[in-house]
């Protein structure tokens, strides 16, 4: 695998992350890298003033990472990627009931992990809240679970204590983000239950790309990825996926980076 020269998939502390745009420089040149995009889950970085700024020599690209859910149920939630992003006013508002949904359901969850462990969490509800939140903080408590165990044997979609989110239409989402970003990817592919149908989602006409380059930690099919992105002229975008401070773990080489940093000029131009 050639070295990143772009992570292009970064969660920042705005979410689950835990890499502040402060230390974010530093993360960036040790990691070899030198353009960033922050992609936090269903809300905007507050802190980037504009869809593309220098922040201390590294390029920073405001993006997003938004969960959303296709008509057909045998695809299953997948999540969309934006990059350089201008939010229009329809955007905004539908991220703010994603995240009034989110503080409802993080409540709901961190209820009934204390009753059923019966632990103080010493956790409440926030813009940004996920279950990796939940998990750490069981992790931190007096309950014998580390946060991998906890996420796995109760917050898992099977989990005793799981409570569903109210996710944004896969339709809806798509246009929503082609109209505020310059590209709209399908995130991580490999990671839902059937590759090939997440795939097909890329047909839409509001998404402009795939993820290509990610760190799935085990072997999966970067020639179909490749096949579905020549087929549809679709950009390959890539990135680490990054909820820790450890940046270049995967990104997309010189050549699908040009295209990409292409498109993106095309858009400002």
């Amino acid at each position: 695998m050639s070295q990143p020269v772009a992570d292009l998939h970064v969660h920042t502390p705005v979410s689950d992350g835990t890499l502040t745009l402060d230390e974010l420089p530093d993360a960036a040149r040790a990691a070899g890298v030198g353009v960033v995009a922050v992609t936090d889950h269903d809300r905007v970085h507050p802190d980037i003033e504009a869809p593309v700024v220098d922040r201390d020599g590294v390029e920073l690209i405001r993006g997003i990472e938004l969960r959303v859910e296709p008509a057909d149920d045998a695809v299953g939630r997948v999540d969309l990627l934006g990059y350089a992003l201008d939010p229009t006013d329809e955007l905004l508002d539908e991220l703010e009931r994603v995240q009034r949904d989110r503080v409802e359901r993080g409540g709901k969850i961190i209820e009934r992990v204390e009753t059923h462990l019966d632990v103080d969490l010493d956790l409440e509800p926030r813009e940004g809240i996920g279950r990796p939140h939940v998990a750490r903080a069981v992790e931190a408590s007096e309950a014998p679970y580390d946060a991998e165990a906890a996420f796995r044997q109760l917050i898992g979609s099977d989990g005793p204590c799981f409570v569903p989110r109210d996710v944004t239409g896969f339709e809806e989402g798509a246009a929503l983000l082609a109209d505020s970003c310059a590209v709209v990817s399908l995130a991580h592919p490999f990671r839902y239950p059937d590759p090939e149908a997440a795939l097909a989602l890329a047909e839409s006409p509001h998404l402009d790309a795939v993820e290509r380059f990610y760190p799935y930690g085990r072997e999966v099919d970067t020639d179909l990825v490749d096949r579905v992105a020549a087929e549809g002229d679709l950009l390959r975008t890539g990135g680490s996926d990054a909820h820790g401070k450890t940046l270049g773990k995967a990104g997309p080489d010189r050549e699908a980076f040009d295209a990409f940093a292409a498109r993106l000029s095309e858009t400002e131009a």
